[in-house]
């Protein structure tokens, strides 16, 4: 009887918590990514960064008011067909501000109608410079793809001995055709020869590019593509027991990568935002985090690998909160307003802007593939001077 008396003490005392939780005023802040098309395994990993933030930290104080944070999702389809109608969704929906999209196409796509409806976006990884270039409502907290495609080039060059580059993108993909521009500018201004290429939206055999590299006797075969694409790459790569590395941005640092190269002879480097170990404390929690959500840990691969892209969700989702506090309000234009001044210690680091909107970036980590384990380990860090 005791311990009953005890059990409904306690209930007493949790329900008026629950339902003054309940009763709290909602801020809304809208989740552009793709969960689905070729971009949809990154889209849910970043996305998983923001659901573990609002997990962690479900609410937020605006003046004087706290408020739950409520996550408004819409899949943009990895498409700029689909982008315009799920960036609307957001707007009608009413949200403060916005977090995304992983994919730099879809970002540019769906921008206009946030700049018309006055709301403020916040790019996670969104790297191509077209993103944030001349508007003052799109904001990002990664490095851009100039600095990304230098940083490649560099190491291509210096560290990996690489003269000749073969580079891959797919046709009419701003990032991916974006970022080989960089690589290539940086790479001949070194002294390097690229020969570039393009293959068709829905392509599935990258042989013939493959046996093109190495006709032209490629060092290096850069391809800063989707995962999906990615894969299939290293796959075909291993089939063909080519010598070459596979070179690739911040789209391929993803445990689906290196479950692809895992068990193979292909080397894969990319450039990326977050090395796992970098913050423990990040890392311990979010991992329990994701085995003990079935769902959560499917939209991870499958397995509770982190990456980059989930830690840079979680850091926008506490730069949205950082946003409102400032703001004093939930109207999106004292939000946007607000966020130029914004810094804070991010998991990734310092997180500030610059007057364009862009964060203020200095290095990128390398990682490369441990294909016996098909784990990601850290190679450096990488500057340019």
């Amino acid at each position: 009887m005791k311990k009953l008396m005890s059990i409904l003490l306690v209930l007493a005392m949790v329900l008026p918590v629950f339902a003054l939780a309940e009763d709290l005023p909602v801020v809304k802040l809208g989740v552009y990514e793709p969960a689905s098309g070729d971009s949809g395994a990154g889209g849910k990993q970043e996305s998983l960064g923001i659901q573990y933030a609002n997990v962690e930290t479900p609410t937020v104080v605006i003046g004087d008011q706290e408020y739950k944070v409520e996550l408004v999702y819409a899949d943009n389809g990895s498409s700029t067909d689909k982008a315009p109608s799920a960036a609307q969704q957001l707007v009608a929906s009413g949200v403060s501000a916005v977090l995304g999209s992983y994919g730099s196409g879809v970002s540019i796509a769906g921008s206009q109608y946030f700049a018309d409806a006055g709301i403020p976006a916040i790019g996670l990884t969104c790297t191509n410079p077209q993103v944030t270039s001349g508007n003052s409502h799109y904001f990002r907290i990664c490095f851009l793809d100039p600095f990304q495609g230098t940083v490649l080039a560099n190491y291509a060059y210096k560290t990996l001995g690489a003269r000749t580059a073969y580079c891959l993108a797919e046709l009419g993909n701003d990032y991916d055709v974006g970022l080989v521009n960089y690589f290539k500018q940086a790479f001949v201004e070194l002294g390097g020869m690229v020969i570039d290429d393009t293959f068709p939206t829905g392509n599935s055999d990258f042989n013939s590019y493959l046996n093109n590299a190495a006709m032209y006797g490629a060092d290096v075969f850069f391809s800063p593509v989707s995962i999906a694409y990615s894969t299939q790459i290293v796959q075909q790569a291993a089939a063909q027991n080519v010598t070459f590395p596979i070179l690739g941005g911040d789209t391929l640092d993803s445990n689906v990568v290196a479950n692809a190269a895992k068990g193979t002879n292909v080397k894969v480097i990319i450039t990326t935002f977050y090395q796992e170990g970098a913050n423990p404390a990040f890392d311990e929690g979010f991992k329990a985090w994701l085995n003990s959500d079935s769902e959560a840990l499917t939209n991870n691969g499958g397995n509770d690998i982190i990456s980059a892209v989930s830690v840079m969700g979680y850091d926008g989702y506490y730069t949205a909160l950082e946003a409102l506090k400032a703001a004093g309000t939930t109207d999106s234009k004292a939000v946007m307003a607000a966020l130029p001044a914004v810094t804070l210690i991010g998991v990734s680091g310092e997180i500030a802007f610059d007057a364009t909107g862009d964060a203020i970036r200095t290095s990128a980590f390398v990682k490369t593939v441990d294909t016996a384990t098909g784990d990601w380990q850290f190679v450096t860090e990488q500057t340019v001077e």
